[in-house]
């Protein structure tokens, strides 16, 4: 493979099931055994199903009651405190044989590599390499990977997405020439990173179901139906990628933002959404608070009912300065939620953005700004914030975290949404 840079991108094989299956000694290709949360429903997402399941024709990420009723299966609950510890010893792992400096973390479960400078070191081939890291992980913690060697970062991923699936060593390799001879006409392209199922069908109306199909198509035509993102599709069509590891170790974003999401269990009806929203927006508040950051606008998002197919509701309140105090932002959130949701439509899904997010020190006051009061209430909340982190995150709440319908207390024991395990 000749190229300036060579790149590894390594995937730690099903990583949930896996660990579940290593720690009750059992072999994660031959257990068949599903993480799902089985206090909730049959339509709860598994987060991960061994490979021996996939072999059987059950799909990542489908819903328990899509699992075949003549198939014997483990249930584990998700631990993801437990998987976030074991993704920090595989990194420890990596670290053995690649700086920090040329690792990019892509998820808990996936991994960049710009392996160029240690191939003479080592006196070994990129694919040697890769060999020698799985084989590290696997002799360490059990767990099996697979890897995508590439001369730039988005062949090395197409390489561990689409070519290393059908390799017997699970390692797949490419560059520019090899992409355009082994996967121009490969199909679907929703196997391709970052080609979405919405591109692929703007892409079908003009008849394109190939990269190559991109690759000749008329740029004026791309760019215009897709702008700058125009560019990129055509740049990938081709093989190519000009981001390296140094830009991505480099890049530091011109804005900043928090967010926090939930999609709630069952459909909630206008005034139960409502306290969501103000459970949601007085944690990230706290957030702010201990982070020592302001926000100067809050975006909020909401999904209807799944059963209703209707548009979401979206809106943003801006603030006349920066804040993090909860008192101040809470009752404008509540307005803009009673503005953007229809009032006989329950919701599933909620987001909240705040925007524009600074350093306290950078904030502005406007003229009606109370510096009193807002004194008290910051050392309110950093008193609140040193017994959560004490006594944990449950050990003060407020009045409407104990209302029927809230999930304050629920959320703060998982992770991302799901068990922590603990």
């Amino acid at each position: 493979m000749k190229a300036d840079r060579s790149y590894i991108c390594i995937d730690l094989k099903t990583f949930y099931a896996s660990v579940e299956c290593v720690e009750r000694g059992l072999d994660p290709m031959t257990t068949n055994l599903i993480v799902a949360d089985p206090e909730r429903s049959q339509k709860t997402i598994c987060l991960a199903v061994s490979p021996s399941m996939k072999a059987q024709g059950v799909r990542n990420r489908c819903r328990v009651f899509e699992i075949p009723k003549y198939i014997e299966y483990i249930i584990a609950p998700p631990r993801m405190k437990r998987y976030i510890e074991v993704s920090a010893d595989i990194y420890e792992i990596y670290l053995n044989f690649i700086s920090k400096d040329d690792i990019h973390v892509y998820s808990i479960d996936e991994v960049f590599m710009d392996v160029t400078d240690y191939l003479s070191m080592y006196q070994m081939s990129a694919r040697e390499l890769g060999i020698a890291i799985m084989k590290e992980v696997f002799d360490k913690k059990g767990i099996m990977a697979t890897c995508g060697i590439g001369t730039n970062l988005y062949l090395a991923k197409i390489a561990l997405d689409i070519t290393a699936k059908h390799s017997k060593d699970c390692i797949g390799e490419l560059d520019e020439e090899a992409y355009r001879k082994t996967l121009w006409n490969h199909r679907p392209l929703t196997d391709f990173w970052r080609v979405g199922p919405g591109i692929a069908k703007r892409l079908e109306r003009y008849g394109i179901f190939t990269m190559e199909g991109v690759a000749h198509m008329d740029e004026d035509i791309l760019y215009h139906d897709f702008g700058i993102d125009a560019e990129l599709l055509i740049d990938h069509a081709w093989g190519r990628e000009p981001v390296t590891m140094k830009d991505i170790k480099n890049y530091k974003s011109q804005s900043q933002c928090l967010t926090s999401g939930q999609v709630l269990m069952r459909d909630y009806e206008h005034e139960e959404g409502k306290l969501i929203v103000k459970e949601m927006m007085d944690l990230l508040c706290l957030d702010m608070v201990e982070k020592g950051l302001v926000t100067q606008s809050v975006t909020l998002h909401m999904g209807y009912s799944n059963e209703l197919h209707l548009p979401s509701a979206h809106g943003t309140i801006s603030f006349a300065a920066g804040t993090n105090s909860a008192r101040s932002i809470i009752p404008q959130v509540e307005k803009l939620y009673d503005r953007i949701k229809q009032p006989n439509i329950p919701i599933r899904r909620v987001n909240i953005c705040c925007n524009r997010v600074v350093k306290e020190g950078y904030q502005q006051y406007d003229l009606f700004f109370d510096p009193v009061e807002m004194e008290r209430e910051h050392k309110m909340q950093q008193a609140v914030i040193g017994i959560k982190r004490k006594y944990g995150k449950n050990a003060i709440l407020k009045g409407m975290n104990l209302e029927e319908g809230a999930m304050t207390q629920e959320r703060n024991l998982q992770i991302g949404g799901h068990k922590s395990g603990e």
